[in-house]
């Protein structure tokens, strides 16, 4: 249906399709039933909405506001993301019994180990809020590495690990508010950073690589990993 209509997938995201025509470029993102159809085209986007009208039961929304957890507002100046109502879903799940909030989402220098502490007697919602925590790095890259940390725990998760896993909630807590912030620029120069440790993990002597992306002074993309082999030297793990 969406390729009939003129759509190309993206060869970066199989969710992502482009419409090309004189008149500009129409970005459709498509997850089940759920779509945001954008672009400088609003003649074919109106063509696009009345022929899919034609074949399905459909409600336009207007504006984009809210799609799948993440919420988008705008200025004239500038577009903020975010995903509050998400991170309130959350808190309540986690059913954190105190009130209390912390200033950063892990303490600098921990090193957290497998055999750290007590095995959990039921793992079952430390991998349900590892895995919500995941999804919420998504507008929230300030928690991306406790996040990367504590994910690799999830097969045998203990008190500590959980401990650690309630400390980055807190801060959610008192951060609820933040929001990635896109301010209306022309300009869209890419810049990338990157970084990467030396033998950090105490437990298997692996190192961490991390890199940010940004168009204009908009952060866009942000990934940090644990590498598969062991280096023998800092030169080697920043290659």
């Amino acid at each position: 249906m969406v390729t009939a209509a003129g759509f190309t997938p993206s060869a970066h995201d199989p969710v992502l399709f482009v419409h090309l025509s004189d008149r500009g470029r129409t970005l459709l993102l498509l997850y089940i039933d759920d779509m945001i159809i954008i672009g400088d085209d609003s003649e074919y986007i109106a063509f696009f909405k009345a022929h899919l009208s034609e074949q399905f039961l459909m409600s336009n929304l207007g504006p984009l506001r809210y799609f799948l957890g993440i919420e988008v507002s705008s200025t004239s100046d500038a577009f903020f993301i975010s995903q509050e109502k998400y991170i309130q879903d959350l808190l309540a799940r986690a059913s954190l019994s105190d009130e209390c909030t912390v200033e950063t989402p892990m303490e600098l220098n921990v090193h957290l180990r497998a055999s750290d502490g007590d095995p959990l007697s039921n793992p079952t919602r430390y991998r349900h809020l590892v895995g919500s925590l995941v999804y919420l790095a998504v507008t929230r890259p300030d928690i991306s590495y406790p996040v990367h940390i504590l994910s690799q725990f999830v097969s045998a998760p203990t008190s500590v690990h959980y401990s650690h896993l309630l400390r980055v909630l807190r801060y959610l807590r008192g951060t609820i508010s933040h929001r990635l912030f896109f301010p209306r620029s022309r300009s869209i120069q890419l810049q990338a950073y990157s970084d990467a440790t030396w033998a950090s993990d105490p437990s298997d002597r692996r190192s961490l690589s991390a890199y940010c992306v940004f168009l204009g002074s908009s952060l866009i993309a942000w990934k940090t990993k644990k590498h598969t082999a062991v280096y023998r030297s800092s030169a080697e793990a920043k290659l």
